[in-house]
């Protein structure tokens, strides 16, 4: 079966709490799969440390913010024998890490071949996704990833996995940055993809698409400035963008204009640093060349995915 095919079926994620409570020590798995990751904040480092499963040979992850970027995440991907003494020195030589992934299995399975295939592929992976800043000095080399070829496809399908997980337990530096870049030649034209605009009486025009649960605002879009507005729940992100020159200063019409395309947590988000306050983006964002709001072009699709399923 090809992996586009393996794509289209639903998978069944298993978050086991180890200590009964939400902000505890996860272990994190796909039913059926013998991969599993144990997962760690600062508060609960010591308890990961005493778990059994770090006696094995696997990969860890430390993922924080940048120190150097407030924008952008930064972590360290390594890999041992024994994880516990090796992840230990790790973080004590990090202090930007706020969580912690350990990557083993329940068989014990992975070899010292197939962790360090594991470190320099993630690392390559998380590289060209360009999503995180990593604090690794050096980067394996291609000796590090001589496998024998069924041992070579079996880890391929193990990160495979790996890219299903690790989002869900908020760690997305496998996770490609959105393909979305300009607004079109036509201000937002429709295209294959669901275009939004922001339509304000100012004039100052916005665009953006949802792609991969991210709503992201196009490269060439405007935001208003200096509205001195005090209720901006965003201001600080507004700040982070501008001086980190996602925003700059448009010539003569005293507004910001983006530099590049921007992926938002929410629509809201979005809203609020296009008209410098507060604002519902669920109902302001709407579909280019209609009059739905995202909201209801989410509702559509709810419909359309209901329908298509009785």
């Amino acid at each position: 079966m090809s992996q586009s095919a393996q794509e289209g079926f639903g998978r069944t994620i298993q978050l086991f709490l180890a200590d009964g409570v939400p902000n505890g020590l996860i272990v994190a798995s796909i039913h059926g799969w013998t991969g599993s990751i144990l997962v760690a904040s600062q508060a609960t480092f010591a308890r990961l440390l005493a778990r059994p499963e770090l006696e094995r040979t696997g990969v860890y992850i430390l993922f924080g913010p940048d120190p150097e970027d407030a924008l952008s995440m930064r972590a360290y991907i390594g890999e041992a024998d024994s994880v516990r003494d090796r992840i230990d020195r790790s973080a004590a030589d990090r202090n930007f890490w706020e969580t912690a992934a350990v990557i083993t299995t329940s068989d014990d399975a992975l070899t010292k071949g197939h962790v360090r295939y594991l470190e320099a592929r993630l690392i390559e992976i998380a590289k060209a996704a360009d999503r995180v800043m990593l604090d690794n000095g050096q980067l394996p080399t291609a000796e590090r990833r001589r496998l024998p070829e069924a041992d070579r496809a079996n880890m391929e399908a193990f990160i495979g996995n790996l890219k299903i997980i690790l989002p869900v337990v908020g760690l997305d530096l496998l996770k490609p940055k959105p393909r979305a870049t300009k607004i079109a030649p036509s201000e937002g034209a429709v295209t294959d993809e669901p275009r939004f605009e922001f339509r304000h009486k100012s004039g100052v025009k916005a665009f953006a698409v949802e792609e991969d649960g991210e709503f992201v605002v196009l490269e060439g879009s405007q935001a208003l400035k200096d509205t001195e507005f005090t209720t901006n729940s965003y201001a600080a992100l507004k700040q982070e963008l501008i001086d980190k020159g996602v925003l700059a200063p448009s010539k003569g019409d005293g507004r910001y204009v983006f530099t590049r395309s921007y992926a938002f947590r929410s629509p809201s988000a979005a809203a609020a640093v296009v008209l410098d306050r507060n604002a519902n983006g669920r109902t302001r964002w709407l579909v280019v060349g209609s009059k739905l709001n995202y909201h209801e072009w989410q509702e559509n699709n709810a419909m359309k995915e209901r329908q298509s399923n009785e």
